[in-house]
């Protein structure tokens, strides 16, 4: 691989950067490649990046490590890839608490959409509006009615203050007029236990920690937060079928230091696409709650900019802020 000195040598030599893209393109990879992710070993953001980075070592002959780097809320793993050398070799896992993130935190070092250049997309997965069994409600009109009538009584859990478990309710009280009382768990696990307990009435889980005691019976899904249905729940309607407009999937997929040459980029994306279109991994990908979403760098730098704009305006009717 060519380093950036050489590359400036070389430029000052007459040698173009297209032309130092395209060796690079054609080497790529030369040694294993660091896949940066802003969460711990085994939830469903680890797990995505694992199935996806083992099927592209497979493919290209070098591993794609996953390396995890949790905390402030995936914000050191992203400022680890943003001061990355922009060589193809430091990736970082994109997720939602990214485009979260931009607006939650004020004093950050790093603006996520300028700073992160767009690789792939991998998917989108809804959650699931899901209540105990206690809560009268059957439907989503039922339950707007329902909390309406019932002020101050309704608990909304989630699974930590600014995650898209937390957002996503914030946007239904904000779209419908809802008022219910936020409960913030650290993780999943721990609320769907007050849940499956009744001390918790609500809460807009990911589809794969939830999906189980949906299944079993043991809570009830009243929607999910896609703007379709889910061919993992399609008994069950989407938000947007009573509450015009509203959409909160999680978008999920690579990116890479910005200035990484186009041509890596290019040759990572069309690799990535082979992959998400092979059945076994489509057939996982679905297990986990979303279809693949195969498209170019540049549909996904848009579907980032959107997604950014989109939880700007929750968290600021929200009121919330992290210094």
């Amino acid at each position: 691989m060519i380093s950036r000195r050489t590359a400036l040598g070389l430029i000052g030599s007459g040698i173009s950067t297209f032309a130092i893209g395209r060796a690079s393109a054609a080497d790529y990879p030369a040694r294993p490649v660091r896949w940066i992710v802003g969460y711990p070993p085994g939830g469903a953001t680890d797990i995505i990046a694992r199935l996806v980075g083992q099927r592209l070592s497979e493919k290209l002959g070098q591993q794609f490590v996953v390396e995890n780097k949790p905390g402030a809320g995936n914000n050191i793993a992203t400022e680890s890839v943003v001061n990355a050398e922009p060589d193809g070799y430091t990736l970082q896992l994109v997720n939602p608490a990214n485009y979260i993130n931009a607006s939650l935190y004020k004093n950050l070092k790093f603006n996520f959409v300028n700073d992160i250049a767009p690789v792939a997309s991998f998917q989108r997965v809804p959650n699931v509006m899901t209540v105990n069994k206690d809560v009268p409600a059957k439907n989503v009109a039922e339950f707007i009615e329902y909390v309406k009538a019932n002020p101050g009584k309704v608990n909304m859990a989630s699974s930590g203050n600014g995650t898209s478990v937390h957002l996503s309710g914030e946007m239904f009280m904000a779209m419908t007029g809802c008022k219910m009382q936020h409960v913030p768990y650290r993780g999943a696990a721990p609320a769907i236990t007050d849940m499956l307990g009744g001390q918790v009435q609500v809460i807009f889980d990911n589809m794969p920690s939830i999906i189980q005691h949906i299944r079993s019976g043991s809570l009830r899904a009243l929607a999910v937060t896609s703007t379709e249905r889910s061919s993992q729940l399609p008994d069950v309607p989407s938000v947007a079928e009573t509450v015009k407009g509203y959409e909160a999937s999680a978008l999920f997929g690579m990116g890479a230091p910005k200035n990484m040459p186009k041509e890596v980029i290019a040759k990572l994306n069309t690799e990535i696409n082979a992959v998400l279109a092979e059945p076994d991994m489509k057939k996982r990908l679905v297990e986990l709650g979303g279809d693949p979403l195969i498209q170019t760098p540049e549909a996904f730098g848009n579907d980032i900019k959107a997604e950014t704009d989109k939880w700007k305006k929750v968290v600021e009717f929200a009121g919330l802020k992290v210094e």
